[in-house]
């Protein structure tokens, strides 16, 4: 499940003015001992990220949110991966392959060649047989709970369990006909599949490595930092792996030395330390969103150039349960979309230059997003009487009560607080089921665990719109573990439409199908869309670049020191 990146509205940056870190965008690309002045930051010194809560995951065929998605980057890597040069960001380039593919049999079969002098921080050298062991690891039922991209794409329909369970079955989707060579043979065409093998769960393995929780704790390298303590839920180190080649990794500027993650921090605490910057602090970035009630605390100049902003790519929705009754019945539904107060949610996230409300599943950065609402209502404020009305056809004009799972995040809670009030109205009782962060997506994506609804957050893995409406409302992605449909939604007419698009040749005519969906989707209902949220992070003096990741927030491999003495 993905969490929500940090953004910022166009509105928030005229009105504030800010620039990102002092007017440098990104540390250029290539050898740390090169790339220097131009970006505002050199090589060398520890980079610190305060965070609220730790990532879900260090494994990536188990972690899929937003937060580890930016994290995993600088200590793994995959075939291709998004680019990190300013404005480009949304591009795909090669990473451990030479290029992005070559696809045959109609976009059923892609080849890939591996570059020369790739190793893991132990010194192996990453061949074909690593990239398929890796790759072979989101089958594991108990690993296997993170991207669902391998698995559908892949799916032979044979029923493997994974590499641990079966490490004697050859798994003929995936060929590695030399150690150079991986061949992927698709269950469908796929005409953006360079973009599925830069997700996570395509990250290379020594073969037979990482069984259990392994990777939870210590990770093996293929990036340009290795992990070097760990203590959950409080620190994490990272220093440099010194088998990593910027010869072979132009995409990674890899400056800083060290990076230091502070986790368990209260926002409150964050804000004030990066609106101080004290001692190490001054080399340090808010990794989450500054808080509402330190908005105008920006307005200071000095504070100001050290805003990062962008725009909002993520789209935070309540999932409605439709395999539990009464929300397996579409005007229960229909009637939650019409009794939800969004202006009520617009004020717990802040105001307008935090949010904005959201009337559509895909988010309107999208390429082929359709501007539509289905569930009109006067400013916002909810209509209670056609919800009231369309409760009573249903046979619920009683009530009912509801279990709603929810973060233990202070704007969460504001959240989930407004939608007790707005459900109340018409007799529904929300009742909370209150989960720990570093958890909560794990918890919520594992079917015998999920209540009625739940309050999360969708961002793209790549610009198009096959990473957002499929991952959320594609039958074939309902499991028990790692689960991303958590309206579990079935429905043929969508299933159907799905298979469709995703066949396209054209980009173009598949990016409006998908907008077109979304409304389709929509007047089903197992969701509501909630809010397009923005954000806004601080980085320490001493931060000399960065660059805005595609999903929105600084993306950590980007960031550099301008004097690492300090």
């Amino acid at each position: 499940m993905k969490k929500h990146n940090f953004a910022l509205s166009l509105a928030l940056a005229g009105a504030l003015a800010l620039t990102a870190c002092g007017g440098s965008s990104t540390a250029a690309p290539g050898d740390p001992a090169t790339t220097s002045e131009s970006a505002g930051a050199v090589k060398g010194g520890t980079v610190r990220v305060l965070l609220n809560a730790d990532y879900s995951h260090l494994d990536p065929a188990m972690g899929f949110d937003g937060g580890v998605n930016n994290f995993y980057r600088l200590v793994y890597r995959t075939l291709t991966t998004n680019s990190t040069e300013a404005g480009k960001t949304s591009e795909m380039v090669p990473d451990l392959a030479t290029d992005l593919g070559t696809p045959s049999d109609g976009g059923k079969t892609w080849t890939f060649t591996l570059k020369d002098d790739v190793f893991f921080e132990n010194g192996d050298p990453i061949t074909s047989a690593e990239v398929k062991f890796g790759v072979l690891r989101s089958w594991d039922p108990a690993t296997g709970i993170g991207s669902p991209w391998a698995k559908q794409l892949l799916d032979d329909g044979s029923g493997y369990k994974g590499p641990y369970e079966q490490p004697d079955v050859d798994y003929k989707a995936i060929e590695t006909p030399d150690a150079k060579t991986i061949v992927f043979h698709l269950n469908q065409p796929f005409a953006d599949f360079s973009s599925v093998v830069g997700q996570n769960s395509f990250v290379p393995f020594p073969v037979g490595s990482g069984a259990g929780s392994a990777f939870d704790s210590k990770p093996i390298a293929s990036g340009p930092y290795k992990v070097d303590s760990y203590q959950r839920g409080a620190k994490l180190n990272l220093s440099r792996n010194d088998k990593w080649s910027s010869a072979t990794d132009p995409v990674r500027p890899s400056l800083p030395d060290n990076y230091e993650f502070l986790f368990g921090l209260d926002g409150a605490t964050i804000d004030e330390r990066m609106l101080a910057v004290q001692g190490d602090d001054a080399n340090a970035i808010s990794g989450g969103a500054l808080q509402a009630a330190n908005i105008s605390r920006v307005q200071d100049p000095k504070t100001r150039e050290r805003a990062v902003v962008a725009d909002a790519t993520c789209t935070t929705y309540m999932s409605l349960n439709t395999t539990k009754a009464p929300f397996d019945d579409v005007k229960v539904r229909q009637a939650i979309n019409y009794a939800i107060d969004k202006s009520s949610l617009l004020t717990a996230a802040g105001g307008s230059l935090l949010a904005t409300p959201a009337n559509t599943v895909m988010v309107p950065t999208l390429l082929g997003w359709n501007d539509f609402n289905i569930y009109p209502s006067t400013d916002n404020k909810g209509d209670i009487e056609k919800a009231k009305a369309l409760l009573a056809e249903a046979g619920q004009s009683d009530g009912f009560e509801l279990v709603l799972d929810t973060r233990a995040q202070p704007k969460m809670q504001a959240f989930s607080q407004s939608v007790q009030q707005s459900l109340a109205k018409v007799g529904i009782d929300v009742k909370l089921n209150v989960i720990d962060t570093s958890s909560y997506y794990e918890v919520i994506g594992t079917r015998s665990q999920q209540n009625d609804a739940a309050i999360t957050g969708w961002c793209p893995d790549w610009a198009s719109g096959q990473t957002f409406l499929p991952p959320l409302f594609d039958g074939k992605n309902i499991f028990d573990k790692g689960n991303s449909n958590l309206a579990q939604l079935n429905d043929a007419g969508v299933n159907k439409r799905i298979a469709e698009i995703a066949a396209m040749e054209d980009a173009t005519e598949a990016n409006k199908a998908y907008g077109e969906l979304d409304e389709q989707i929509m007047e089903l209902a197992p969701v509501v869309p909630m809010l397009y949220e923005n954000g806004l992070q601080l980085t320490g003096p001493n931060i000399g670049s960065s660059q805005v990741g595609f999903n929105g927030g600084i993306d950590l491999i980007t960031l550099g020191l301008t004097d690492p003495a300090k």
